[in-house]
């Protein structure tokens, strides 16, 4: 059974209890009121013809003749006397103008029926009060008391009252069972446009489907914006996922492509190698010793180069592989004027055309970081590296900034540049500008390795570039000060 049939039947079933109830307290309330005026009168007027019978001395039998006919002659009581003795009775003028009587109850079942008590006569409904009538000073029942009046108009209006409740009660549930599914319906559609949209979502890729409610923000509001908040957070996961298996294709396929290239060279050479020496080959060119010598010194170089060009490649692909796994560097406070100058002592060593210009780092005197000596000096190189790549004729240079909490290590060149909308995408792997493309030795990896360590020492990176004027990059990292360093 649905949500929706169960509601109406809890509200139905909740709804039927209270009318039966209300319908019980007013037909009680209606006979009680009805029939109390009744058998008050019934009761008094018991009394006084009781008071008025007398008993023959002789016979000690009842005296009916002080009950004179005119007290019988009430046209709305009917009285029956009864004298159990002589086993006669009277009855009032209107019993016999009607030829009916009360039906006369045994004399040893008297007690047990004595009281007000319903009577039907032919029919006709009657309110009866049985009172036994006893010789004075003896217990000795002699006689019956039967006073009732005719209640046929009070039944019809019970009835009507009854017909009423019924009728009233049904029509009260049917509007009820009616109003409460139409109710239930519209209360729960929001409800069913979760499940219309959630299985528009299973049964297809949109995860942009939300739930339209212009209602009051009750349970079922706050249910629909949670779910849709749900949806949203869903949707921006799948996105990501996306995106991310997106990256992990082109990563794998750019991979591929810088891994083939220097296995092409590799075997190529180690090809031409074997032809070249193999003195029994028909395909073995016919040279001399010292142009076979130089030939395979160069094809040999090549592959070392090659070889090396694969470990890089290979030790860069690792490193990013311990980012995405979502490894930890360990940070150490570290002194960073010590970890800088070193850097920029051994970056003369690099191959560079450009002028090697480090500036005054005596600004970092006494400053540390929290970080890694090697990763750290790895990003750095890698900046480094990176200016004099991409700066045939100039000059690259390295200093430092301080600025709100911060030190900035700031590496510039005035190299070829790249214009603005390459900026988003230099630290993407395996990303190169265009232009820069098999002109310029690397397979770009290394921006990216750069940005992780950066981010894993809490730190930011800021670039400024133009088109044929060179590149700054700034990165910046939170710091601890420490007492000077003498």
């Amino acid at each position: 059974m649905s949500i929706r049939l169960r509601l109406t039947a809890w509200y139905s079933g909740i709804l039927a209890a209270v009318l039966i109830f209300w319908g019980v307290v007013i037909y009680a309330f209606v006979y009680f009121n009805t029939y109390q005026e009744v058998e008050q009168q019934l009761k008094d007027k018991s009394e006084r013809i009781t008071n008025q019978i007398g008993v023959n001395p002789l016979s000690q039998s009842l005296d009916l003749d002080p009950f004179t006919e005119s007290q019988l002659q009430e046209a709305q009581i009917y009285i029956q006397l009864w004298d159990y003795q002589s086993r006669s009775g009277k009855i009032s003028g209107n019993m016999e103008k009607l030829q009916i009587q009360f039906p006369v109850v045994k004399s040893n079942e008297i007690q047990k029926k004595r009281g007000i008590s319903k009577i039907y006569v032919n029919g006709t409904p009657f309110l009866v009060n049985q009172q036994p009538l006893s010789l004075q000073g003896t217990n000795e029942i002699r006689g019956l008391l039967q006073v009732g009046a005719n209640v046929s108009s009070q039944e019809r209006l019970l009835e009507a009252l009854r017909n009423i409740l019924v009728f009233g009660w049904l029509v009260a549930m049917a509007l009820a069972i009616t109003s409460g599914l139409v109710l239930a319906r519209k209360s729960m559609r929001p409800l069913v446009n979760v499940i219309d949209a959630a299985n528009q979502i299973q049964s297809g890729d949109d995860l942009s489907v939300r739930i339209q409610y212009t209602g009051p923000k009750d349970e079922i509001g706050r249910l629909i914006e949670t779910v849709n908040n749900m949806l949203e957070r869903t949707e921006l996961s799948f996105r990501g996922l996306e995106e991310t298996n997106k990256a992990q294709r082109r990563f794998v396929s750019d991979a591929s492509h810088e891994l083939r290239t220097p296995l092409t060279t590799i075997r190529g050479n180690v090809d031409f190698l074997k032809k070249l020496w193999d003195q029994e080959s028909t395909d073995r060119p016919n040279l001399d010793e010292e142009t076979v010598k130089q030939m395979s010194l160069e094809a040999i170089e090549d592959m070392a180069d090659e070889g090396k060009r694969m470990s890089r490649l290979i030790s860069d692909m690792l490193s990013l592989a311990r980012a995405d796994t979502g490894q930890k560097i360990e940070l150490n406070p570290i002194p960073l004027q010590i970890l800088v100058q070193e850097v920029a002592r051994r970056s003369q060593f690099l191959d560079h055309q450009a002028d090697w210009r480090p500036g005054d780092l005596s600004i970092l005197n006494g400053i540390y970081v929290n970080g890694s000596k090697d990763y750290l000096q790895q990003m750095l190189f890698i900046f480094i590296e990176n200016a004099f790549k991409y700066t045939p004729d100039g000059s690259v240079t390295l200093d430092a900034i301080l600025y709100k909490g911060q030190v900035g290590l700031r590496i510039s060149d005035t190299g070829i540049g790249m214009d603005r909308d390459e900026v988003p995408f230099i630290f993407d792997r395996f990303y190169r500008a265009d232009e820069s493309r098999g002109a310029t030795p690397g397979i770009g990896l290394g921006l990216s390795i750069a940005k992780w360590i950066i981010e894993e020492h809490q730190g930011s990176v800021e670039v400024v570039t133009r088109r044929g004027e060179g590149t700054t990059f700034i990165i910046w990292l939170p710091v601890v000060f420490a007492p000077p360093i003498e």
